[in-house]
């Protein structure tokens, strides 16, 4: 019988949160959100729902949710692979979320469930303070999950002239291109074909997969097809540089990290969940200080 939430009480003045995913124990999550917290003086608990861990089906989705209702907790974040499945189980959806077709992070108030994404925002907000000179005529994506979604939208929302996607679900790739075609207009969006052939006229590159964090070795790209005129975004964050950064590094391409977009959105998702300002360039920096310590570059 599922029952994860038993040790945790609800409490006056104390924020219940968490993460919901599969292979998410290495998530810093719970270090940005609870030290946040911390620093605004309020107490925040935030706990991991690994369905890999735990042994857990999709199916304990629903009852991990209802679950968490009851228990008093403010919202949960979701990840992969549930950012899509979380949906047919909630009461509604923010505007953007409803258009990105993803949630990452559930609010419960008045006894509902409501479904948001900070993932858009947080990839822009990464991208333009990152690499805030990037050329945008053509950049390939790969990856058309749910992170993939916001990306995308994140990247059209930013100016990108032409943007081609490549996933191995031929289903989901079709679905996602015909929602942006429909939100931006066909000549925008492409589902890819050759990845070699598009890769050799890109101007950037995005990994939207999970490929490249601790339990999903390897790189989305093929590292002879990175060029010095590329610029390269992760959107993994553990570890911190991936397989993808590291060939990108020594090929002489401009890289982004994921921890931009970890951060921009774990900050959104705080301000959802407890209805206070968070700083995020104080939350970048305790995320850089917490990545940056040999016990967890060990972990």
């Amino acid at each position: 019988m599922l029952d994860p939430l038993s040790p945790l009480k609800s409490g006056q003045g104390k924020f219940l949160t968490g993460l919901v995913g599969r292979d998410i124990l290495a998530s810093r999550s719970p270090w940005l959100h609870e030290h946040e917290a911390d620093a605004l003086g309020v107490r925040l608990v935030y706990s991991m729902f690994d369905f890999a861990a735990c042994g857990w089906a999709q199916d304990a989705l629903p009852r991990l949710l209802g679950a968490a209702k009851m228990a008093g907790f403010a919202g949960l974040n979701i990840t992969h692979p549930y950012k899509q499945a979380v949906i047919p189980h909630l009461d509604g959806l923010s505007e953007g979320a409803r258009r990105i077709g993803a949630v990452n992070t559930v609010m419960f108030i008045d006894g509902q469930m409501i479904g948001h994404n900070t993932d858009v925002t947080g990839f822009a907000e990464s991208l333009q303070s990152g690499l805030p000179s990037a050329e945008l005529a053509h950049v390939v994506q790969i990856g058309a999950g749910g992170a993939g979604s916001a990306t995308s939208h994140a990247l059209l929302d930013l100016g990108v002239s032409e943007l081609t996607i490549f996933d191995k679900d031929s289903e989901r790739l079709s679905a996602l291109v015909e929602k942006l075609t429909h939100d931006f207009g066909g000549a925008r969006v492409r589902a890819g074909g050759d990845l070699i052939a598009a890769l050799a006229r890109a101007d950037g590159i995005v990994n939207a997969t999970p490929l490249g964090m601790l339990n999903y070795p390897g790189s989305a790209v093929p590292a002879e097809c990175l060029k010095p005129n590329h610029w390269v975004a992760d959107i993994v964050y553990f570890p911190l540089e991936t397989e993808l950064l590291r060939d990108a590094k020594r090929r002489g391409c401009r890289t982004l990290d994921g921890s931009g977009m970890v951060v921009h959105q774990a900050a959104a998702a705080f301000e959802i969940f407890t209805d206070l300002r968070a700083d995020r360039q104080r939350m970048l920096k305790s995320f850089i200080d917490f990545v940056s310590t040999p016990q967890v570059k060990a972990a």
